[in-house]
């Protein structure tokens, strides 16, 4: 359990580090992207280690037609995550797309994993979001949307969201159980 704690610690403070200390992650230059992003795969490697190590103890049984909602969240997320939100139109007024589809992500899984692991896991990420956006916002409070795509490149963005998620959930199935059923 110690290990799944560190690297959603060690997640959370990767993530928070120019937020929170901005003079101290200035002074680091180029080499303080290479920095977090060292500490964002040992939060990850951490993350998983821990998840696959800890006793699965049920907390609650999901339904199987969760699986469906899962697959259907985690279709929205990838298309948030991907480039649409600043070159397509459907997304173009959203402040947080990334955030917003990273805590769909952690919903998915909290809908069809009923055990303290992942609950500790993907409630530990999903948290981490509202605490993100609301860091942003402080210290950015002015935003404003970029030019307005177009609905094609939604399109393009959305079709290339479903390949993607063909090739996650092979992987997915590959390492673990599939989430696509079966």
């Amino acid at each position: 359990m110690a290990v799944l704690l560190l690297g959603i610690l060690i997640w959370w403070g990767a993530h928070f580090f120019k937020r929170l200390m901005p003079e101290q992650r200035a002074s680091l230059g180029e080499k303080g992207k290479g920095l977090v992003a060292l500490a964002l795969v040992a939060a990850i490697v951490l993350m998983v280690l821990g998840y696959r190590s800890i006793e699965f103890i049920y907390v609650w049984a999901p339904p199987s037609f969760m699986v469906h909602i899962n697959n259907t969240l985690v279709l929205i997320a990838l298309f948030l995550m991907s480039p649409a939100p600043k070159k397509g139109a459907l997304l173009n007024g959203m402040r947080h797309p990334m955030l917003t589809g990273f805590a769909l992500w952690a919903i998915a899984h909290l809908l069809v994993n009923g055990d303290l692991a992942s609950i500790i896991l993907f409630g530990g990420l999903l948290a981490y979001v509202p605490v993100q956006i609301m860091l942003i916002n402080r210290a950015e409070p002015t935003w404003a949307p970029g030019p307005k795509g177009s609905y094609a490149k939604d399109g393009m963005f959305f079709v290339a969201s479903i390949i993607l998620m063909g090739v996650i959930g092979y992987i997915h199935g590959l390492v673990g159980p599939s989430p696509f059923g079966g």
